[in-house]
């Protein structure tokens, strides 16, 4: 067994997950995000005990001959470390079975009623702009405009924009609404451990590196 990469179970099996499930009302979305909120609690917990120990999910356990390092308890991080990964699959899961929730409750709302029956526009509904991460910064460059702008490295990303976790295609509707607004101030709410964070971040050149934010995004 590899000692940094432990072996966990398949991830559709842990906590009742069942990837096929998708929800088909609004209590059975929530329930799912709900269980979101608990697995990122989760993983934020491991995460510190992680830093308790000055490592990360890749730093070496053992000497350079091959023995278990004694300055550290090996157990305890070879399991967390496990626990982790397990986390991080059925964190991945939750965040399908959501998204394709979404799209069901989205598509199944009744349409609007015509103007004229209607004097007064009816408030969006909740469904149409999900409030969850769809992207984690994973770099902020010193000096940069997201970093002039607040954004800090962990940041999940929740609005860039007009982009959500429903539209962003993959990442590439964000670059194109950089592209689209260089020297414009783009609204960017994050989700920074228990807060929300809005920000405005301005695409610009010449701020002495690459890019127009100085910062990259990975899909969640």
């Amino acid at each position: 067994m590899d000692i940094h990469f432990p072996t966990v179970d398949n991830p559709s099996n842990s906590n009742g997950l069942n990837n096929n499930a998708v929800p088909t009302t609004k209590e059975e979305l929530l329930e799912l995000i709900n269980k979101k909120d608990i697995v990122e609690g989760e993983l934020r917990t491991l995460g510190a005990v992680l830093d308790s120990h000055k490592v990360n999910m890749n730093t070496s356990l053992t000497t350079f001959d091959g023995y278990p390092r004694d300055d550290i308890d090996v157990a305890q991080i070879r399991t967390t470390r496990a626990r982790i990964i397990h986390l991080r699959n059925d964190h991945k899961a939750l965040l399908s079975q959501i998204e394709k929730g979404l799209h069901a409750l989205h598509s199944s709302l009744p349409p609007a009623p015509a103007p004229e029956t209607l004097p007064q526009a009816r408030p969006p509904s909740p469904l149409a702009a999900p409030d969850i991460p769809f992207a984690e910064i994973d770099m902020v460059a010193l000096g940069s405009p997201a970093a002039t702008a607040g954004l800090r490295l962990g940041d999940k990303v929740k609005r860039f924009g007009a982009c959500h976790a429903l539209n962003h295609d993959g990442l590439k509707k964000v670059a194109e609404v950089v592209g689209n607004n260089e020297g414009r101030g783009l609204k960017v709410v994050v989700e920074r451990g228990a807060e929300e964070v809005e920000v405005t971040v301005t695409p610009a050149r010449g701020w002495g590196g690459r890019g127009l934010l100085g910062c990259h995004l990975k899909p969640l």
